[in-house]
């Protein structure tokens, strides 16, 4: 059976014409399941509005990957179809008709409460000043935590240009990915993404960009930054963490720190600084004595 021109067009039901596909339509899913997560994650999800505009309430004893699937339905369906899709029946069903029982494959907890973040070096070598061009903001999609840092080099130049200045590795470990200027640094070493602590850097440029399957020690070089991979309106890196998977947020419980320099947010996504002994350098779209930083 063929489906009908609006299913392939948007099979997720997500009616936008910028979505249109199946790619479109998954990414735009990623991104609606991570906000639910990362929101209850954060204890900032309580309660859902529908689209025919009735709000639920979530109950407390749910997780954060259940949180994620009933606000990724929230967007799509009214009540009726909203406590069905969330019921026994709904989607559980389906998902264990192709995969089985989800809490039989579970890894509990995915971030142990005493997890600690690896010793950092700042990422960008010794007497070389960069700027904080953002604060604590999204990692990967504005539905995901607030897990990056953006960092831009020095230099009079505004918008995209090429850059000679080095971002380098943070800490030892393996490059798992290195396309469309994305580098992947594992630090445990095993070579998977989805275990132990790895690094994020977006926007790193292909000239001189480091190659998958190179160990690295913290201080090597990883590439120069860019306006390569995403959206990127003048040339800076991204970097960001992730434990397990999850996106760690860059301030909070467990912050960016980076040789005793600790990131800290302002509550305010792209607002935050740096702080260390007394010295902070203050997140700014620029580059200005304040938010001047080198190892």
């Amino acid at each position: 059976m063929t489906p009908d021109e609006a299913t392939l067009e948007y099979p997720i039901r997500w009616y936008d014409p910028y979505r249109k596909g199946l790619y479109r339509q998954l990414a735009w899913a990623a991104n609606q399941l991570n906000r639910g997560y990362y929101l209850w994650k954060s204890n900032n999800l309580s309660y859902l509005i529908l689209t025919d505009g009735n709000m639920v309430t979530l109950p407390g004893e749910i997780n954060a990957g259940t949180a994620g699937i009933q606000a990724a339905f929230a967007a799509l369906d009214d009540a009726p179809s909203w406590k069905y899709a969330v019921s026994m029946e709904g989607f559980y069903a389906t998902y264990i008709h192709f995969f089985g029982i989800p809490f039989d494959l579970s890894i509990e907890p995915i971030v142990p409460q005493d997890l600690q973040q690896p010793a950092f070096l700042l990422p960008f070598e010794p007497g070389v000043p960069w700027y904080l061009t953002s604060g604590p903001h999204a990692s990967w999609g504005d539905g995901s935590a607030w897990g990056a840092l953006d960092f831009a080099p020095a230099g009079d130049q505004y918008g995209c240009f090429f850059s000679n200045a080095w971002v380098t590795a943070v800490a030892d470990g393996i490059i798992t990915r290195a396309s469309n200027g994305e580098v992947i640094l594992d630090l445990d070493g095993d070579g998977l993404e989805q275990t132990g602590w790895v690094v994020l850097y977006m926007h790193i440029e292909s000239r001189d960009r480091v190659t998958v399957g190179t160990n690295v020690k913290a201080g090597d070089r990883i590439g120069h930054s860019s306006c390569e991979g995403g959206v990127s309106t003048g040339t800076h890196f991204h970097i960001a963490r992730r434990y397990n998977g999850e996106w760690i947020p860059a301030a909070g419980d467990m912050p960016f720190n980076f040789e005793g320099w600790v990131a800290e947010s302002d509550g305010v996504e792209y607002n935050g600084r740096l702080s260390r002994d007394g010295s902070t350098v203050t997140a700014w779209e620029g580059r200005i004595a304040a938010n001047e930083i080198s190892r």
